[in-house]
């Protein structure tokens, strides 16, 4: 039965969340307002119900317009979609995301010598 939970969100639920994220919270047409290229009223509210229902984000009605919440934070959905990646297209080898980088020239010395530094700042506690 079942499987694993899908934590990862589709293409069109990460931009209503990212719209989410950018206001804090609103309507259906907040959310609307804020997307390009705009998407029906309808679609908006759908994905929105959807997102509610899978405990991304929360409601509550004010007069008779509900307001959403994001209750997933944009660091947290990053985290699970980059986990998903390296577990899925690199056998859940960070190691060889990084190596992919190198290798297709997304990442060279300069930039991989940059966030060496990063990280022994963030591990000195600066």
């Amino acid at each position: 039965m079942g499987g694993k939970k899908r934590e990862g969100l589709t293409p069109l639920e990460l931009k209503v969340m990212q719209s989410l994220w950018s206001v804090g919270s609103g309507t259906v047409a907040d959310v609307q307002e804020q997307m390009q290229p705009t998407p029906a009223y309808t679609t908006v509210q759908t994905v929105l119900n959807i997102l509610e229902r899978k405990g991304k984000l929360t409601r509550t009605l004010e007069g008779r317009a509900y307001r959403y919440r994001p209750a997933l934070s944009e660091a947290k959905a990053h985290s699970h979609a980059l986990r998903d990646l390296v577990d899925r297209m690199f056998g859940g080898s960070s190691e060889d995301l990084v190596m992919s980088l190198v290798k297709t020239r997304q990442l060279d010395a300069k930039r991989l010598a940059s966030i060496a530094r990063k990280l022994q700042q963030q591990e000195d506690g600066q």
